[in-house]
C-alpha cells in the first residue's frame, strides 16, 4: 500500500492547483500526506488487528483532523452516530488498496472493500468505485495481464476504460465522485509503463490529484512490483512514524515488497 501513499504524497500538492502537464516535478516543498494516506492506514490497521471500520476511521480522523476530508466525513467524525451517509465521493476508493493485497481470492477481496466503503459510503457507486480499485488490485499483484484486469472491470463495474491518458485529459476536471474519478485514475495505470509513469499520468489528468495519484499507485504498486527507490525514501521520511508503524507491520504480514 505505499504505492497508494507515495501517490497521495506526490499528488497533494497539486490536488488544488492541477497540472496537465506530465514532467511535474514529484516532490514540491509543501508535498504532504492527506485524508488518503490516514485512511488507507486505518484500513490496514483494521485489517492486521481486527478492527471495527468505522471506530477506526474515526479514531484515525480525530487524531489527524486537519488533513483534507471532505465536509461531510468530516461532519460523521464530530458525530456520535456512526451510520453511514450515502456517499458516492471517492473516498472510498481512495482508502481500499490494503483489502487488494490481503486476501487470497477476489471474492474475498470484493466482499471486504464493501465492508470497508459501506460504513461510509453506502451508496452504490460508493461501494463500486472501492470494489474496482480492490478488484484491480488482486489480479495485478497476482500476475494477471492489464487486458484481463481491464476486461474484467469493464464488466463487472461498467467503467468505460477504452482510452488512453492522452485522450481523456482534455475532459478530466476536479471531482470528488467515484464515478468522476475512479475510471480515469485506473486509465492511468492501464497506460502506463511502470510505476513513476502511472502516476505521472494520473497527477498529469488535472483531476483530485492525490486521489486519482493514490488510486493508480495503489494499482500499480500491485502490477509492477517495483517503486523506484527514491520515491519510497522521500514518501517514509514525510510519513508520521505512527503511520509508517502500521505500513511496515502490514508490509511484513502479508509479504510485501517494493
Amino acid at each position: 500500500m505505499i504505492g497508494a501513499i507515495a501517490g497521495d504524497v506526490i499528488g497533494s500538492a497539486y490536488e488544488f492547483h492541477g497540472t496537465k502537464h506530465y514532467d511535474f516535478k514529484l516532490f514540491e516543498v509543501g508535498s504532504n500526506y492527506t485524508d488518503d494516506t490516514i485512511l488507507t492506514v486505518a484500513v490496514a490497521d483494521c485489517l492486521l488487528h481486527k478492527k471495527g471500520y468505522a471506530a477506526t476511521f474515526k479514531e484515525y480522523g480525530n487524531k489527524y483532523p486537519y488533513a483534507g476530508y471532505g465536509v461531510r466525513f468530516c461532519y460523521w467524525l464530530g458525530s456520535k452516530d456512526i451510520k453511514p451517509y450515502g456517499s458516492f465521493g471517492n473516498g472510498s476508493a481512495m482508502r481500499v488498496s490494503p483489502v487488494g493485497f490481503a486476501f487470497s481470492n477476489l471474492e474475498e477481496v470484493l466482499k471486504e472493500a464493501k465492508r470497508s466503503a459501506e460504513v461510509t459510503h453506502n451508496h452504490p457507486e460508493g461501494i463500486k468505485g472501492a470494489q474496482s480499485v480492490a478488484a484491480a488490485i488482486f489480479p495485478g499483484y497476482h500476475g494477471e495481464k492489464k487486458t484481463t484486469i481491464k476486461q474484467y472491470i469493464e464488466d463487472n463495474f461498467g467503467y468505460d476504460l477504452d482510452h488512453t491518458v492522452d485522450e481523456i485529459r482534455p475532459d478530466v476536471y476536479f471531482d470528488e465522485t467515484c464515478q468522476g474519478s475512479v475510471p480515469q485514475a485506473i486509465v492511468a495505470f492501464l497506460d502506463s509503463d511502470n510505476y513513476e509513469d502511472a502516476i505521472r499520468n494520473a497527477v498529469s489528468l488535472g483531476g483530485d490529484a492525490d486521489t486519482q495519484a493514490c488510486i493508480a499507485g495503489s494499482i500499480a504498486q500491485a502490477y509492477y512490483k517495483k517503486i523506484p527507490a527514491t520515491i519510497i525514501k522521500k514518501t517514509r521520511k514525510i510519513l508520521d512514524l505512527e503511520l509508517l508503524k502500521i505500513v511496515d507491520e502490514f508490509n511484513l504480514k502479508f509479504g510485501l515488497e517494493y
